[in-house]
Order: C-alpha cells, then structure tokens, then sequence
C-alpha cells in the first residue's frame, strides 16, 4: 500500500491575515488571554478603560479648556474634545501593543508555528474591546447636551473607526516584524505616539492648522486619523449645538466626499505595506526570538 503524501508549505509562506481567518478560534483565545492577563490582580479590572480615558479628558480639559480658556471659543470643548481623544486611544493602544506583541508572545512562538498575524491582530480587537466602554461615555454625555445625529453620521463614525483600525494594524503589523530584529522600534513607535495628539485637530480646532501651515494644510489633512478625528467631531460635537452655534462653526470641505476615501486608500496601502513586510521577515522570528 502506497504511503499518502501531503503536500508541504514552506515556512512563513502562509496567506497572510486570510490564515487569521482560518484560524479565529485561536484568535478568540489570544484576545481573551490578553485581557485576562492585562487585568491580572486588578480591583478595578475592565473598569480602567472607563478611569484612564477620564483622568485624561480632565487633564486637558483644566489644561486646555479653563486655564488655557480654549472652551470660550469652542462651544461644548469638553464633547469637542473626548471625541477625539476616544480614538486616538484606540490608535495609540492599538499601535503600541501590536508592536510588542511578537516579543511578548515569544515562548508561545517558538514553541509551536501558527500565523504570526494573530498576535497584532488580536491587539486590534483588545483595544476595540477597551474602546467600546469609552463610546459609552462619550454617547452618554452627547446626549446630556442634546445630541441628535443624523444616520449619515452615525454610518461615518462607523467609517472613520474602520480606516483608524486599517491604519493601526498596517502599522503594528509593520513595527511588529521589525521590533523582532530592532528593539529601536519601540521607541520609534513611543516617538509617534507623543506626536499623534497633536497631529490632528483633537485639542484644537482644524481651522487653526489651516491658519498656520497655509499651502502645506493638504498634507496634514492627508493624515488618516485627521480626518478621522474630524469625522468623530462632526458627528458626536456638531450635533449638539445649538442654531446661534452652529454658524460660528466651520465644517472641513469634502470631508465624505473626498477625504474618507483618500484616508482609506492610505490605510490599505499602508495595511499592505506592512502585511508585506511582516511576511517577508516573519520566516525567521522563531530564530531571533
């Protein structure tokens, strides 16, 4: 009787994030090890996705809002800006912990072979996970000061935290492969991540990046999460305020028509980018880990 034979795949020539796909339920089980073991020995538990977004909010808004009084010609600054500050958390807890994922997860890696995909991306859903609790918060209190969105708005939310989510995995998934080789990389990505606050119009009004860079705006609005944030705005702060309000508010131009989906072809090709390099140099992470 004739031995079968199976067909043999190279190491590291897998599919990609199609292999996280075929291999959810393992996904499942690495997301739910992350939160079990984040929240090791903690009291408050789940509940510091709630705690630290607030102690935040505060800090800038006495920082920015009374001492600074940015809030007197920005109606509604506290909505203004917890709805920028919700995402860009996410992106910066997505994009720190997916480029530490693959060290981290080390033993596990050399141990036995599954898609090196699944780790960054389980960070992806860990911080949607962290970030649903805080769109809780913010809805809440738009609702308090009379927010009344619009469908539209409602389905760019949806939008802008897609692209932020594309943009936050290209970008793990780049750092990631490449803190396996250069642990530089950590600080490379500390570096963006103090940036990121102020590269988009989270504590400020865009008008005044407008004011300021002049003919080079279209490269800070080039930015995926600057148009993201701004989508955040227009649909949680627009809303509510009130009809004397509204017109001392300038909305960006082409904001859906034009922007979205420039942001969003820059996040896939920046997705695509790093799925690219992740493959070409997670063949040899067992070996440098």
């Amino acid at each position: 009787m004739a031995a079968s034979t199976s067909k043999l795949t190279t190491p590291g020539s897998g599919r990609g994030l199609l292999d996280v796909y075929s291999n959810r339920f393992l996904l499942k089980l690495l997301v739910r090890k992350e939160i079990k073991v984040r929240y090791r020995g903690s009291v408050l538990g789940l509940l510091w996705s709630y705690v630290k977004p607030l102690m935040q909010f505060m800090i800038y808004f006495v920082a920015l809002g009374i001492f600074l009084n940015l809030q007197k010609a920005t109606p509604n600054y506290a909505i203004y800006l917890f709805s920028g500050i919700v995402l860009v958390n996410f992106f910066t807890e997505t994009l720190g912990n997916s480029t530490r994922s693959i060290v981290e997860n080390r033993d596990l890696i050399r141990k036995i072979y599954l898609p090196r995909e699944l780790f960054p991306v389980a960070t992806v859903l860990v911080s949607a996970a962290h970030f649903l609790p805080q769109v809780v918060i913010l809805v809440g209190a738009s609702l308090i000061v009379g927010w009344t969105p619009s469908v539209l708005q409602l389905l760019a939310v949806i939008a802008a935290f897609i692209v932020v989510a594309i943009l936050a995995m290209g970008l793990g998934l780049l750092f990631g492969a490449i803190n396996v080789y250069f642990r530089d990389s950590e600080n490379i990505v500390d570096m963006i991540l103090m940036v990121v606050t102020w590269a988009s119009p989270v504590l400020y009004m865009w008008t005044m990046a407008r004011d300021a860079l002049g003919s080079w705006f279209f490269l800070y609005q080039a930015n995926p999460m600057t148009v993201a944030v701004e989508i955040f705005h227009w649909a949680f702060w627009y809303p509510t305020l009130g009809a004397d309000q509204v017109g001392m508010v300038e909305l960006p131009p082409d904001l859906l028509t034009f922007w979205l989906p420039v942001s969003l072809l820059i996040s896939l090709a920046v997705l695509f980018g790093g799925q690219l390099v992740f493959r070409r140099l997670a063949v040899h992470f067992a070996q440098e880990l």
